[in-house]
C-alpha cells in the first residue's frame, strides 16, 4: 500500500444550468447527472488511476443504505482498498447537491450523513491502524477534527509522510490546529483558506508564519487555473496553471478539480518525484478533470502522461 486517504464519501446529484438564479427566481435545469463523489473518495480514485490497483486504501464512513453498497462497489472497481471504511447502522450515506453554471462555476449543498458520525474509535482498530502504518503517505482532508487528529497522529508515529488539505477546517485557525500542523509535511490551501488558517491574506507572509509552527512544513497555495505555489524554508516554487483552451479543451465542471490535484500530487510523491515535478502532475490532473462533467473525472496515468508530453513538446 502506497497511500492511505482519510476523508468523506458522498453521492453527488449534479444540476447543470445556464446561470445561477437570483433569490426567488426559478431557473431551468439543462441536465442532471448522478454519481460518486466526496473528497476522500475522489482523491482515492485519483491516486488509484495513477498508481494502479491495490496501491491506495481509504478510511471513511458510509451508511446502511443502498448508496453505501454502490459506493463500495465503485471504489473497489477502481482498485481502492475499502476495508477501512466503517458502516454506520441506521445512518444515511453522505450526499451532495451541486449546481454548475455554463462557465463551470458551482454551488454545493452537502448532507454529511455517515461522514460526520465517524469516531476515533473507528480509526483505532486493527484494520485502520494497519492500513495507516503500511502506507508510505497519509492524505487527510476535512473529516471531523478528532479524526484528523487521530489519523495524523497514527501516521506521524509510524514515520509516514503526511499531506493535509483542511478545506473548511482551516477556519479553526493555526493555533487550534497546531498539533496537526506540526505533523504535516505538505499543507494544501486555497487563497481564502490561507487567511482562515493564519489571519493573513498574503500567502508568503502566511507561509512564514506557518513555518514558525513547523520548520519542515511546505505550504502549497492553490490558485485554480493560475496554478499553484510551494512555500518552504529553502525555496518558493511557482508552478503555472494549464491553459485548456490552448490545448483544444474547455472548462465543463470544476467540482472535484482540487481532489484530482491532491490525488495526483500524492501519487507523484509516492513515485518519489520532486517537489518541482509533483505540482506539475497536480496542475495537469486538476485541469483535465475540469474538462469533464463527472466529479471523479481525474485522468488515468496514460491520459496524464500523454497531455504532459504534448505540453513539453509544444
Amino acid at each position: 500500500m502506497e497511500v492511505v486517504v482519510a476523508g468523506g464519501i458522498n453521492w453527488d446529484t449534479n444540476l447543470f444550468v445556464e446561470r445561477f438564479p437570483r433569490p426567488g427566481e426559478e431557473a431551468s435545469v439543462i441536465r442532471i447527472t448522478r454519481g460518486a463523489g466526496g473528497k476522500g473518495g475522489n482523491v482515492s480514485v485519483a491516486v488509484a488511476r495513477l498508481l494502479g490497483p491495490d496501491k491506495v486504501a481509504m478510511i471513511g464512513a458510509l451508511g446502511s443504505d443502498e448508496i453505501a453498497d454502490s459506493q463500495l462497489g465503485l471504489l473497489r472497481s477502481e482498485g481502492v482498498e475499502t476495508s477501512g471504511i466503517a458502516r454506520m447502522a441506521g445512518a444515511e450515506s453522505g450526499q451532495a447537491y451541486i449546481v454548475t453554471d455554463s462557465s463551470g462555476e458551482n454551488l454545493i449543498h452537502t448532507h454529511f450523513g455517515a461522514n460526520a458520525m465517524l469516531d476515533p474509535a473507528d480509526i483505532l482498530n486493527k484494520v485502520a491502524e494497519q492500513l495507516t502504518q503500511s502506507a508510505r503517505i497519509a492524505v487527510v482532508m476535512d473529516p471531523p477534527e478528532e479524526i484528523i487528529e487521530t489519523v495524523t497522529r497514527l501516521a506521524y508515529d509510524a514515520g509516514k509522510l503526511i499531506a493535509w488539505d483542511p478545506g473548511i477546517r482551516a477556519k479553526a485557525g493555526m493555533e487550534r490546529l497546531r498539533n496537526v500542523l506540526m505533523r504535516t509535511r505538505y499543507l494544501f490551501l486555497n487563497e481564502t483558506e490561507v487567511e482562515y488558517m493564519t489571519g493573513l491574506a498574503d500567502p508568503p507572509q502566511s507561509a512564514e508564519r506557518l513555518l514558525e509552527t513547523n520548520p519542515d512544513l511546505i505550504t502549497i497555495v492553490k490558485s485554480g487555473r493560475e496554478g499553484c505555489t510551494l512555500f518552504g524554508k529553502r525555496a518558493t516554487i511557482r508552478v503555472p496553471g494549464i491553459d485548456l483552451v490552448r490545448h483544444g479543451l474547455q472548462v465543463v465542471n470544476t467540482v472535484g478539480c482540487g481532489d484530482a490535484f491532491l490525488g495526483a500530487f500524492a501519487a507523484a510523491k509516492a513515485l518519489d518525484l520532486s517537489d518541482e515535478e509533483a505540482p506539475r502532475w497536480a496542475n495537469w490532473a486538476g485541469a483535465l478533470k475540469a474538462s469533464k462533467s463527472e466529479t471523479r473525472g481525474s485522468p488515468t496515468i496514460s491520459e496524464l502522461k500523454t497531455w504532459m508530453s504534448k505540453d513539453r513538446n509544444a
